[in-house]
């Protein structure tokens, strides 16, 4: 395609002022849609006051979001094949932008759940779309740096959403957090509708429909059963949770079978025989579970343990965000001239220390000191979650980088949701042991206390633990070297068949 080809040969990080203002508006795009994800957590006790709904209903507005993403992203690479650049990334804002309109608007909550599941859609297409368009613009040797500049929208994104999300509720209506978002979004459709161009070869490839069934149902079915075990929907052993994981699993072996056997699958599997590619999938599914488990149990061991509002929970994780936002640029040039290993080594080691730390903090430990070792922990992330990723895709054949960026992103948000789960599964199940042991003795709300400090304790050292296992196998890792010639799918099939 001579716009590739031509973008391929030009200067600078993304290959030119032009590549450069397409991406730019793409990731203005997608810094609003993921903002959108951790924004609603903070409101959900005011929007359960406004509209009169339990607990249990208003996590529907989470769980709905993460239900329609992780059932959404398996199909982006065939709609990234199937549709040009254009078309696909105004679709994609277009659907988010009518979203968070009826979301601003909803009278009750039907129309506030469909809101966010249309904004849920747009999401899910939007940030697999941009890593594919990066891939096809720029040059091996400087998409570690184009990747960075990604890495501060998925990562400062989602971490000030909680402090945005305190500031406004306190002072506003919880309406305001998706007229805020509005303007911007408008903005993005108008500049994207006069500026961005088609910069990805499209085909006509078939979507078989079986896949499609069996997609929805696996991701779709372990993502619900998951989130209803966090949400407390009667314990693990429910039917709630024991029968969308059962539907889900079998469904994904089907899938995976399926996947394997016809010649134009919907997620290309075979993306898993690269070894850098597979070996990088699974150190990005635990640092998304150890990061998620911070994210949610902090805020929570700050609230109900040492009694802060929810604007100074949501404080906590700012100067992480911060930091991410400062250094995901920094460890892409890293990335560039270095490879992901002793990033991703040092990385995980920073990681794993400071979830230790988090594993014994106790009702005396200072506010100060919790942000600052979550700011921590953030930067451990920021050093290796882009380059990791960037490391991964770069080892497969063009063909395959749609297919590679879905896999990667469905499993991102599968092991986030299988984490925040189990996790919170952990600490609860952790608090009733020493509430157990502790008996009826003592002050009621010490009690009560050491115990939410005793289930932390368990539930980090789990995401220690985790965390661990990604460091070792993070001395395995190598720097990718594409294939020598761009028709590796064709011949990977030849081979496999």
């Amino acid at each position: 395609m001579e716009t590739v080809k031509q973008s391929r040969e030009s200067g600078g990080t993304f290959g030119g002022k032009g590549n450069f203002l397409v991406i730019m508006v793409m990731i203005l795009g997608v810094f609003v849609a993921i903002l959108n994800e951790t924004l609603l957590n903070v409101a959900l006790t005011k929007i359960m006051e406004d509209i009169g709904i339990s607990p249990s209903t208003a996590q529907w507005l989470s769980t709905g979001y993460l239900l329609v993403i992780g059932v959404l992203i398996p199909v982006t690479a065939y709609l990234i094949q199937r549709f040009t650049t254009r078309t696909l990334f105004l679709s994609a804002m277009v659907l988010f932008t009518f979203g968070t309109l009826l979301a601003a608007v909803a009278p009750g909550f039907a129309f506030l759940l469909i809101g966010r599941v249309l904004q849920a859609s747009g999401t899910g297409l939007l940030f697999p779309l941009l890593t594919n368009v990066v891939f096809a613009m720029v040059p091996i040797e400087k998409r570690g740096s184009a990747m960075g500049t990604i890495g501060i929208v998925i990562t400062f994104a989602p971490a000030i959403g909680p402090t945005l999300s305190g500031i406004i509720v306190e002072h506003f209506s919880w309406r305001v957090l998706f007229y805020s978002v509005l303007p911007i979004a408008l903005f993005v459709i108008a500049f994207a509708a006069v500026k961005l161009k088609n910069v990805t070869e499209t085909t006509n490839p078939r979507i078989d429909v079986l896949s499609l069934i069996l997609s929805t149902c696996g991701f779709g079915g372990i993502v619900f059963g998951f989130s209803s075990a966090g949400e407390g929907h009667g314990g693990w052993a429910s039917a709630t949770v024991l029968v969308p994981m059962a539907i889900g699993i079998v469904s994904l072996l089907l899938f995976t079978w399926r996947q394997l056997s016809i010649a134009e699958p919907l997620l290309e599997l075979r993306a898993f025989k690269y070894r850098v590619f597979r070996l990088s999938t699974f150190i990005m599914m635990i640092v998304m579970m150890s990061m998620f488990s911070a994210m949610m149990l902090l805020p929570i061991f700050l609230q109900n343990a040492l009694d802060y509002t929810p604007l100074e929970a949501g404080f906590v994780m700012l100067p992480g965000g911060i930091m991410m936002g400062i250094m995901s640029p920094i460890t892409g040039r890293l990335f560039d001239k270095f490879g992901a290993k002793w990033l991703a080594v040092v990385g995980l080691a920073l990681m794993g220390n400071t979830l230790w730390q988090f594993a014994h903090i106790t009702p005396d430990t200072s506010y100060m000191l919790i942000m600052i070792l979550n700011t921590l922990l953030m930067l451990g992330i920021s050093m290796l979650m882009m380059p990791v990723m960037t490391n991964a895709l770069n080892e497969l054949p063009p063909p395959l980088y749609a297919h590679g960026t879905a896999i990667i992103s469905t499993l991102q948000q599968v092991s986030g949701a299988v984490g925040t789960a189990l996790l919170v599964a952990i600490m609860t199940s952790g608090s009733a042991r020493y509430l157990e042991t502790a008996g009826a003795g003592g002050d009621a709300a010490t009690v009560q206390i050491m115990a939410m400090v005793a289930g932390m304790k368990n539930a980090f050292l789990l995401a220690f633990g985790l965390v661990v296992i990604a460091w070792l196998a993070s001395f395995l890792l190598k720097r990718a070297v594409p294939p020598q010639t761009e028709d590796g799918l064709a011949q990977n099939r030849v081979t496999a068949h």
